[in-house]
């Protein structure tokens, strides 16, 4: 074997990253829909022959540690030795693939030398698969209504695409041609990177390229574990509640979590959490421990690309059955859970580090989702886009305004131009919600109202399960406003709502508004110059200033009122 050095480690190291990177690209550059080329709903990665993580590229950050699962249990099912070269495997069964059923992965295996060398994956959500209801699943019971089911089959056995399995494909999906053209984007992207992990073991030889990956695993571990011994050890827990399953509409869904750190671990425990529910919000495992990879990366290894070196001191601890380890069959459809799942476990940790760990955010990504024939095309059209939330306050500053929420890093939500060229949409307004972020010493970021005016009959689906509770402040810092869906019907009549699947009618108007960041510290020892710059900016209302802050403004000098100021403060400190 040639001699390990730590210049070729880097090389190696580098060149994975970059080909994930070219697999990100090309998948942009050949995608049909914008829910990929736009929002970047997809999670993508090359992984070594034991389904280790070996580098990614930016998407859903819960998608691609899930996909470690997926791959493990489609080498379970399938054995290695029914993988051949020129194969690539489709998985969506969510108790495997770690996703619903319209998350699809697509899987090529990378071969040198008639030896296997690892993996290549993409997951991307697929338009339409199936499923009961077009768009998006609300209100399902069993995954048997949630779509057409694939666990691991073959799109391409050995070079030669599998005409069938296509034809299943476009038989079961009201879009067929957008969902096709997708899936030959996914196999683009993982072909591309399989093709740069021939060129690298080429390079510098399999038994190089193998122990150099191995370096790079434990220098990831050791960074992680650097880290860990610096913070706070101890046991903490927190819960908080989803709004209801889609089944049971009065009832919340309780995640709990215990996180303890120790010098050597973190172990991430959702006993306590509550049983499996009727409605399709239950998690399958390997999602939760995306979930729970993404809050450990966060407060370790932040600042590096992930692989798996990073999580090895992290342990997830998920009772089957319970709404965080759906069994079949279960529905998992919504899986809204995933979004406030990162804000409890951050609810924990900051039991014990309120000086490193943020307030809640708004909590969810406030997804809206429009449906149905295009007028003038006569085509069937579907759109999607997600909110930006204020971000919660932490020690050191204000929480960011409109920003994707914290279990969508790598996404972004759709441009108004997008959405106006490809739906029968006008958007109306979209500006910052005055006051929505939570006063603090440090003021919680502001949320977003983004309205959409029908011009077409069509379907609107929200899906929004974070308005029952609010975002909560730290350190004495209050909550954030919780967020909600307005529908302004072309009548007059008015509905307020979270999650729903809505069929409105030309000139219907829906608003929908994010939830804002909670606060941190007392809102009272926030300087009155920094609440003048919020009600300058409109961030801030000038009653907020007074009721919530303790300083008031002269609305006509847009100055500090000093006296009255001092005298206020001194009266709410002493009542």
């Amino acid at each position: 074997m040639t001699e390990l050095d730590q210049i070729s480690v880097e090389v190696v190291r580098s060149y994975l990253i970059s080909a994930a990177r070219e697999m990100n690209r090309n998948l942009i550059r050949t995608s049909y829909s914008t829910i990929i080329y736009e929002l970047h709903d997809f999670g993508l990665g090359i992984y070594d022959r034991h389904c280790r993580m070996l580098a990614e590229a930016p998407g859903q950050a819960v998608f691609t540690r899930g996909n470690d699962y997926a791959l493990k249990m489609m080498i379970e099912d399938l054995g290695l030795e029914n993988i051949h070269p020129g194969d690539l495997i489709l998985l969506n069964y969510p108790y495997w693939s770690s996703a619903h059923v319209l998350d699809v992965l697509a899987v090529s295996p990378i071969f040198y030398q008639d030896a296997l060398l690892g993996f290549t994956a993409c997951k991307v959500h697929w338009l339409d698969l199936g499923q009961k209801d077009a768009g998006y699943v609300l209100d399902s019971t069993s995954i048997y209504q949630e779509g057409l089911v694939m666990p691991c089959v073959k799109i391409i056995k050995q070079g030669v695409w599998n005409d069938e399995l296509e034809k299943i494909i476009r038989y079961n999906s009201r879009m067929p041609d957008r969902v096709i053209g997708d899936l030959r984007a996914q196999i683009s992207s993982c072909r591309t990177g399989e093709a740069r992990v021939i060129e690298l073991a080429a390079k510098f030889g399999v038994d190089m390229f193998e122990a150099a990956i191995e370096e790079i695993f434990d220098h990831g571990e050791r960074l992680a574990r650097a880290r860990l011994a610096k913070l706070p050890k101890g046991t903490w827990s927190a819960e908080d509640f989803v709004d209801d399953d889609g089944i049971n509409k009065e009832t919340l869904v309780k995640l709990k979590v215990t996180v303890t750190v120790t010098d050597d671990e973190m172990i991430i425990d959702w006993t306590g959490s509550d049983a499996a529910v009727d409605g399709p919000l239950n998690l399958p495992i390997g999602l939760t421990i995306g979930i729970s990879g993404l809050v450990f990366k966060g407060v370790t290894t932040p600042d590096t690309p992930a692989n798996e070196g990073d999580f090895r001191p992290l342990r997830v601890i998920a009772p089957p059955g319970c709404v965080m380890n759906a069994q079949p069959p279960a529905p998992t459809f919504a899986l809204w859970i995933c979004l406030l799942g990162p804000e409890v476990i951050t609810k924990a940790l900051a039991k014990g580090m309120q000086d490193i760990i943020p307030a809640c955010s708004g909590g969810d990504v406030f997804s809206v989702m429009g449906l149905g024939v295009h007028p003038d095309t006569g085509n069937a059209w579907l759109e999607a886009t997600n909110e930006g939330v204020g971000f919660g306050a932490h020690s050191g500053r204000d929480g960011e305004n409109g920003i994707m929420h914290m279990s969508q890093p790598g996404s972004r939500n759709n441009p108004v131009e997008i959405l106006e060229s490809k739906a029968p949409w006008l958007i109306e307004s979209y500006h910052l919600r005055q006051d929505s972020g939570g006063p603090g010493l440090n003021r919680g970021g502001l949320g977003v109202a983004r309205a959409y005016r029908f011009l077409a009959d069509s379907t609107a689906l929200t899906l929004v399960k974070k308005t029952k509770t609010k975002p909560w402040g730290m350190v004495g810092g209050a909550d954030g406003a919780n967020g909600f869906v307005r529908i302004k019907m072309n009548n007059g009549d008015e509905k307020i709502t979270g999650m729903t699947y809505e069929s409105l009618k030309y000139g219907d108007v829906l608003v929908n508004h994010s939830g804002g960041g909670g606060g941190w510290g007392d809102p009272f020892e926030r300087s009155p110059e920094r609440v003048l710059d919020d009600v300058v900016n409109d961030f801030v209302s000038a009653e907020c200033a007074r009721n919530d802050y303790g300083v008031v403004i002269d609305p006509v000098a847009m100055a500090i009122d000093v006296a009255a100021t001092d005298q206020l403060r001194k009266t709410k400190k002493t009542a």
